[in-house]
């Protein structure tokens, strides 16, 4: 088992990881689709393409001597209506460090072929944006 979720009551909703007993909650979005104070399923849902694109950088990239300390994504997903869903993730990864092009190459193709990337339905449009220091 890779985890275990509890609906709580009150819109919360818990989950406990298996191996490491680390707890992430997430909150049922508000009825009128308002600003929420807590993550939503959708919001881990889309948070995770930066999670899976990082973790593949930080793997892929220790051979080839990427360092990507300190990167950043900041992340926008928009919800769709009918059916309700999520339609566009749109992503800045800024990355404090100078790259060379074949790096900036190796950490754009890293990310467009991390493992949540690759499993986002095509009906999401994915727009991402990157940014090196110079």
């Amino acid at each position: 088992m890779t985890s275990k979720t509890t609906y709580l009551g009150d819109f919360k909703i818990e989950s406990v990881h298996e191996a490491s007993g680390d707890v992430f909650s997430t909150y049922v979005p508000s009825n009128d689709f308002t600003v929420r104070e807590h993550f939503s399923p959708t919001d881990i849902f889309a948070t995770a393409l930066a999670e899976s694109a990082f973790a593949s950088l930080a793997v892929l990239g220790k051979d080839r001597h990427v360092d990507i300390t300190g990167a950043t994504c900041e992340l926008k997903k928009t919800m769709y209506f009918e059916p309700r869903r999520i339609g566009e993730i749109f992503a800045v990864f800024k990355f404090p460090n100078s790259y060379t092009t074949e790096e900036q190459e190796f950490i754009e193709h890293t990310v467009k072929t991390s493992p949540v990337y690759l499993s986002l339905h095509p009906d999401i449009k994915k727009i991402l944006l990157f940014e090196y220091q110079n």
